[in-house]
């Protein structure tokens, strides 16, 4: 037998669509329902959340942007940042949400390769002088307007674009479909076990992706309430929201996990039925040390900006720890060698079928690069796994050096392009190193006359690469790795690193 799953497609995404009005679709059954609680700060309910995305969409259309064109964000961690994100998609614009944390250097070149008609502009959040950023004052008078219609068209046209790094070094903006949302509905049984009468607790910032998603959007398709603690909460406090708030599922990064879990005693928290965890590996020790403090289990789930999360554990078919879970059905997912699907138990490169409603549309201006990604009919994720008779995949690790910080992946490329510019510096090397059990770190291996300052390389990165891309560790050496092709070993240095562990 071969490594494929394929239990048969989802239903067809509708025509015409739009991802805002399907997210809001059950908004005027529950007008009064608590749609989202920032804890302690504000509610909102179903019926003023449509009303100021509505709003935001008339006043982002008086800017004269017409459907089509793009909206660069460049907001923080408030609520501005899912009205403005919803908003501008109920307009039929195409929002392109970015990570606060990026520095007017990094924002820069996303600037000139989405060339959008409007920025929308959080004083306190990076981004270079622009003569069309709309202030956030404006951006929230906005939500007080007519509300404008839903703008219904073709599900295939383009919905949003993210931004990830590749191993490239320069990001690459993933341009995705409004049909995309439709693809999220696989999650709710295949990983959630969400019902409308949920109460979602996401430890994330409204800008962050996996909130966006897993935090907002899918609690609000589904009626549910979602729950965000305030910007500065720290983890050690989330027990107690979860308990307080009566937070029936919560989801989080695994660091947040391990940071939760460093205190002597966790309250109990009668209402949660599980957790959720996504963005990088949960450690096994983390996963064993909540169900014993909880009594509940971490449901865990693998993905990429490229299709978003389509392999997880679920409430209905959970996962062994060390175990990634199952293709969600209706999703076609392959585990691929160069000849095609490798047998099951084989490693092979974990695929998703060109089909896939969650599949991005391609990289922004970038077709080779899209196409380069392809194996016929199959999208190629870059990780490796295998799949056992059952359809469980385990993650085997990537087929290249990609880093991961705290959910983010982080290109090596990326960091040691910025650093080869400090100046001492004759050649530098970034990987992910393990400082201790569970606990990894990016680590900056450069070569140089002399050792150099390391507060002074800290202070450069601060102003040069955003805080999660930052090197954690500076290590000079005599010299770096190489190949016989002249090409550096970063893995090697990361044996290195490690091997007196």
């Amino acid at each position: 037998m071969i490594s494929v799953y394929d239990q048969g497609p989802p239903p067809p995404c509708p025509t015409p669509f739009n991802m805002a009005a399907h997210v809001l679709g059950r908004a005027d059954e529950m007008p009064e329902k608590i749609a989202l609680s920032v804890l302690a700060a504000e509610d909102w309910t179903y019926h003023a959340l449509k009303a100021a995305v509505l709003g935001t969409a008339t006043g982002l259309l008086r800017t004269g942007a017409v459907p089509g064109n793009r909206v660069l964000m460049r907001l923080g961690n408030t609520v501005d940042f899912p009205l403005a994100y919803l908003g501008a998609l109920a307009a039929g614009l195409v929002p392109v949400p970015t990570a606060s944390a990026l520095t007017e250097r990094e924002v820069a070149p996303m600037i000139a390769t989405v060339n959008p008609v409007v920025i929308l502009h959080d004083p306190d959040v990076a981004c270079p002088p622009d003569l069309r950023i709309v202030a956030l004052d404006d951006l929230r008078a906005m939500r007080s307007l007519p509300p404008a219609d839903f703008h219904m068209a073709d599900p295939e046209r383009a919905g949003y674009i993210i931004y990830t790094s590749g191993t490239a070094g320069s990001p690459r903006a993933v341009v995705h479909a409004h049909r995309a949302i439709w693809a999220r509905q696989m999650m709710f049984d295949g990983w959630y076990g969400l019902h409308q009468e949920d109460r979602v607790l996401h430890a994330g910032a409204f800008n962050w992706t996996y909130t966006l998603g897993t935090g907002l959007m899918d609690p609000w398709t589904m009626g549910a309430t979602a729950l965000i603690p305030a910007a500065g909460t720290p983890a050690t406090d989330l027990p107690d929201l979860i308990a307080g708030h009566r937070a029936t599922i919560f989801a989080a990064a695994p660091g947040v996990y391990r940071q939760l879990l460093n205190q002597p005693d966790l309250p109990a928290m009668p209402d949660l039925r599980h957790g959720l965890s996504a963005g990088e590996k949960l450690p096994p020790a983390v996963h064993a040390r909540w169900e014993a403090a909880t009594g509940t289990t971490v449901f865990e789930a693998y993905g990429m900006s490229e299709c978003s999360t389509f392999i997880s554990a679920s409430p209905s078919h959970p996962a062994a720890p060390a175990v990634l879970g199952r293709p969600q059905q209706g999703r076609r997912i392959a585990l691929l060698g160069e000849d095609g699907p490798v047998p099951l138990s084989h490693e092979g490169t974990i695929a998703v079928h060109r089909s896939d409603p969650g599949l991005m549309l391609g990289y922004l201006n970038a077709p080779d690069e899209t196409a380069a990604k392809m194996q016929g009919e199959w999208f190629l994720t870059g990780d490796q796994g295998s799949m056992d008779a059952g359809h469980q995949i385990t993650y085997l690790g990537r087929n290249d050096d990609m880093m991961n910080a705290g959910g983010f992946r982080v290109s090596p490329v990326e960091v040691e392009s910025c650093l080869a510019r400090f100046d001492g510096i004759t050649s530098v090397g970034a990987a992910e190193v393990s400082v201790k059990q569970d606990v990894s770190v990016i680590a900056a291996f450069y070569t140089a006359a002399v050792p150099l300052d390391e507060e002074a390389l800290r202070r450069y990165a601060e102003a040069n690469l955003a805080r999660y891309k930052q090197p954690r560790l500076y290590i000079h050496l005599p010299a770096l790795p190489m190949g016989a092709n002249g090409k550096l070993l970063r893995r090697a240095l990361r044996q290195q690193f490690e091997a007196p562990l």
